[in-house]
This record gives C-alpha cells, sequence and structure tokens, in this order.
C-alpha cells in the first residue's frame, strides 16, 4: 500500500470511530413533572417541611442534579383536593401525594396501604411494606389503573379527634356527625355515626359552624395548626383507628418508565428517605404541642373508655370480613394479617413491655 492510499484508509476509518462514539458531552435530559397533593397550601409535615411533597420534590432535583425537575401544587392550585388519582392515571400530571384510603372508591383494597384499624404501628407497617411483600401487592393493586405506587411518609399514631362532648359509652356516638375517612368511618358507622369526608381545608369551618360535631385530623400538631382546640374541647386518643397512617406518592406508568433507571432510583430513595424522615418530625413535634395545647388552649385530653375501644375492636373484625368481598382486597388484607400476626408478639415483648416500664407502669 502506498503512503497516499494508507492516509486515506485511516482517515475514513477514524471517521467511522468518531461516529460510533458516544458523545460524553451531550447534554442529559432534563424532565420537567408536576406533583399535586391533597393538603392545603402550608401544611406542616404533609406539604411543607421534613419529610412533605415540597421537600422530597427539592431532594430528588438535588439527587438528580436537575435532572428531574418537579414543581408542587398543593389542593385546589391544579386539581381538586381529592382529584389526584383520576389526573395522575389519565396523565394530565406526573404525581399525586395524598392518603391511599382516599381511593376506596377505586379499588377497596387500596385502603389497607393506608391505614388499618387496630393494625400496625409504623415500624410494622414498615416491616411489611419493604420486606413483607407489601410494595409489591400495592404495586399490583394499582397496575390496571397504570399507577406506580410507593410509600413516602407516615405520621405515626394518630389521635382519635375532636369531640363536642365527651364520650362515656357507646351510645354517646350515635347521631354524631364526624369527618374521619376510611375503613375508621365505615366502623364508627356501623355505631351509628354519620360520616362526613372533608379535605384538611375545610375541617375547621365545619366543627366552628356546627356542620359537624367531630373531626379527626392528624396529631397534636398538625391540629392545633387548624385551630381545632377552638371549636372543641374534647380530645381523644387511643389510635385504634389509625395507628400508622402512611403518606403516598403515586407516578403514572408511562411517565415513569419514560424516566432512565437511575432516576428511577433516586426517586424511590428519595420517598424511602421522605418516609423516614416525616415520621422523625411528628415525633419531634407532637408532645410539645399537645401540652401546650392542654397547659395553655384549655384543652381536655381523654381516653377513650375501654369498653366503647372493645366494642370498635369487634366491628373492625366485622367490617373487614364483610369488606373484603372482591379478590385483591381478600390477597392484600391476607398478606397484611399474616405479618401482623408474627408481628404482634415480638411488639409486645420488646416494645409493649418497654413503653410500660419507662412510663413507670411496671
Amino acid at each position: 500500500m502506498d503512503r497516499r492510499t494508507f492516509l486515506k484508509s485511516a482517515g475514513v476509518g477514524a471517521a467511522a470511530t468518531a461516529l460510533a462514539a458516544p458523545n460524553v458531552w451531550a447534554k442529559p435530559k432534563t424532565h420537567r413533572w408536576r406533583m399535586v397533593t391533597t393538603w392545603p397550601p402550608g401544611l406542616p409535615f404533609y406539604q411543607v417541611g421534613s419529610g412533605s411533597a415540597e421537600w422530597m420534590a427539592k431532594r430528588i432535583g438535588e439527587m438528580s442534579g436537575g435532572r428531574l425537575k418537579i414543581r408542587v401544587y398543593a389542593a385546589k392550585e391544579l386539581i381538586p383536593a381529592f382529584g389526584g388519582f383520576d389526573a395522575v392515571s389519565k396523565g394530565t400530571v406526573e404525581m399525586n401525594h395524598g392518603v391511599a384510603y382516599y381511593w376506596a372508591g377505586k379499588t377497596f383494597a387500596a385502603q389497607y396501604f393506608g391505614t388499618i384499624p387496630f393494625g400496625m404501628n409504623p415500624a410494622g407497617a414498615n416491616g411489611w411494606y419493604y420486606e413483607g411483600g407489601g410494595i409489591p401487592l400495592w404495586e399490583e393493586t394499582y397496575k390496571d389503573f397504570g399507577l406506580v405506587p410507593m410509600p413516602c411518609g407516615n405520621s405515626g399514631i394518630q389521635m382519635t379527634g375532636w369531640f363536642n362532648k365527651e364520650i362515656n359509652s357507646v351510645n354517646d356516638l350515635k347521631g354524631l356527625k364526624m369527618r374521619i375517612p376510611g375503613l375508621a368511618g365505615k366502623v364508627l358507622a356501623a355505631q351509628g355515626v354519620n360520616v362526613i369526608l372533608l379535605p384538611g381545608g375545610e375541617i375547621f369551618p365545619a366543627l366552628e359552624r356546627g356542620v359537624i360535631d367531630a373531626a379527626e385530623w392528624v396529631g397534636p400538631y398538625q391540629d392545633r395548626r387548624l385551630g381545632l382546640y377552638q371549636a372543641a374541647k374534647y380530645y381523644y386518643h387511643s389510635g385504634w383507628h389509625e395507628p400508622s397512617t402512611t403518606s403516598e406518592l403515586i407516578i403514572n406508568k408511562k411517565a415513569w418508565d419514560s424516566l432512565e433507571k437511575d432516576l428511577q432510583a433516586i426517586v424511590r430513595a428519595a420517598a424511602t428517605e421522605a418516609n423516614l424522615r416525616s415520621t422523625s418530625w411528628a415525633e419531634a413535634n407532637n408532645a410539645g404541642a399537645l401540652d401546650d395545647m392542654i397547659r395553655n388552649k384549655g384543652v381536655k385530653l381523654r381516653l377513650l373508655p375501654k369498653d366503647v375501644i372493645e366494642k370498635l375492636r369487634v366491628t373492625t373484625a366485622e367490617v373487614l370480613a364483610e369488606a373484603n368481598k372482591d379478590p385483591q382486597s381478600r390477597k392484600v388484607y391476607a398478606s397484611y394479617q399474616r405479618f401482623q400476626d408474627n408481628w404482634r408478639e415480638w411488639a409486645g415483648i420488646s416494645e409493649g413491655t418497654y413503653h410500660e416500664y419507662i412510663r413507670g407502669k411496671k
């Protein structure tokens, strides 16, 4: 081969190699998503603050180096408070932050991924989600709606709620108009309670004007912020109805599939971190808020009478037995119950005994 032929051949080969090589300097694709929520603007824990929807969106942006940018809209800023499930399913927006029991009308099994009366506390629920098959069942339940779900927060054990009169027996529940969602609402309805579902931003005016007689919201910090102590003075606890209330992130499946694998991993990691941070926030803030309301705002803390709690426990079992008519609900609840049966004994030995000791009961 003469010199001219060699140089010509080498030039063609180099050009081909250059065309085949990836462009390492190409600008990464940027995704711009919208997240709607069921929460009022500025609501701590859920909408703003550590572990919230806005916190999680910011965290995803930071972890992705700006490749996934999420703009968050509170309830009614873009869609109604309870419109997120349909909006994400249809692809109108990419994400929604809420609680799964709001979607019981779409699929009854959804509410098992929010909370179950007399169910597990946050530690037990997270054990089921992450290690006991809960998340795969959640994904299976939402598959036909084109949604990818995951836990992204937990309020811990919630308060029973605010009442405008004392509850001394089951009969005192009859005829009450109460704001309460989920399976607990069905249990109370069986006791003669008129159950009403309202978004957070509408609870205080309804309670203040007497549209409702009682209301369950979250816990001391959020309840104080809504001013519920100004509308009712009896604040009941026991945690029977929501022993662990999981916040839910749902993502449109087509949008999810469009993400690179590392971005999918980032979203899951941020949601898991939000789950931890939100529970930590609740533990750090509820004690002081409860003490303030009792000492300074005239709130009367009450524990539901034991016979009322036992009646609610029996009714819960009856409601669940009657409600689990479709195969998916039975499948999800059976998984949850198996895990709880194994976990309950250990929880009583570990946490239960320890809490009795630290409160001086032993």
